[in-house]
């Protein structure tokens, strides 16, 4: 995978709210994936954890009406089936998180390594919890995963680095300053771009989107830009993303998504905060 980040060159700045555990956020996955790799080097990106979750006395979502563990899974299994992207909901039933707060933190401690390392390490947190129902909010999840990490791709995360990181101070004050910015642009809803140039008036857009909203968005900030590249075929876009979801490979190559039959109410997509 090739990454413009925040520490390289690029004409528009995006800045992602979101959250490990936000299923809306994983289900706009093809979409932003897609858009990095059309307009891979005019774009770069900056993640701000969110916090979704912090407790669950602390947690509510009066809009989807979920205020407890169990309320949630109906929730992720909408956002499965409006978006094709595969989804463990059954963790809600089985081992409900208790908090996104230990992954968020988890992935400023990858971030003092580098925007890649964290880039690298949030997919495969998500992963951890979407794909293979892994309770993310245990240490013991979110630091096997920094082992896989390291141990595939030494080179990208240094292991002892991050286990020593993760329950340091600095990565705790990362995303309490993340979580300030939050607070302070109003931000509600996962997921959440605000996409500007530096020095202009930007644009804001939230929630789960259909890919043409999002390049409408960067459109609006940037008309001059055009896509660099297109996939063909499965295998090209697989070589510049190799964790590819069937999912993902559909989305960039215009295919219909191929999801199970849902036998409850049709899905309706929106602006969900989980």
């Amino acid at each position: 995978m090739k990454n413009e980040n925040d520490s390289q060159a690029g004409s528009v700045q995006i800045e992602f709210y979101t959250d490990p555990l936000c299923c809306w956020s994983w289900a706009f996955e093809p979409q932003w994936r897609r858009l990095r790799y059309e307009f891979a080097g005019s774009i770069k990106w900056r993640y701000r954890m969110g916090g979704l979750i912090p407790n669950w006395d602390q947690y509510s979502d009066p809009m989807n009406i979920v205020n407890k563990p169990l309320q949630m899974g109906p929730l992720w299994m909408e956002a499965k089936y409006t978006s094709g992207m595969p989804m463990q909901d059954k963790i809600w039933f089985t081992d409900p998180p208790a908090s996104s707060f230990p992954a968020c933190i988890a992935v400023k401690a990858a971030s003092l390594q580098s925007a890649m390392a964290a880039e690298h390490y949030l997919r495969r947190v998500r992963e951890a919890v979407m794909l293979h129902g892994h309770n993310i909010a245990k240490w013991e999840v979110l630091l096997r995963v920094a082992e896989e990490l390291s141990g595939n791709s030494p080179e990208l995360l240094n292991y002892e680095d991050f286990k020593r990181d993760a329950g340091g101070a600095e990565a705790k004050k990362a995303f309490e300053e993340d979580l300030q910015k939050v607070r302070l642009h109003n931000i509600s809803r996962f997921p959440t771009l605000t996409i500007n140039k530096p020095d202009q008036p930007g644009v804001i857009i939230v929630g789960y989107r259909p890919y043409d909203a999002l390049v409408a968005a960067l459109k609006q900030v940037a008309p001059e830009l055009e896509p660099v590249q297109q996939a063909t075929d499965a295998e090209s876009y697989r070589r510049f993303w190799p964790d590819a979801t069937d999912r993902e490979v559909q989305e960039v190559l215009g295919q219909e998504q191929q999801i199970p039959v849902h036998t409850s109410a049709e899905s309706k997509p929106g602006t969900k905060s989980a």
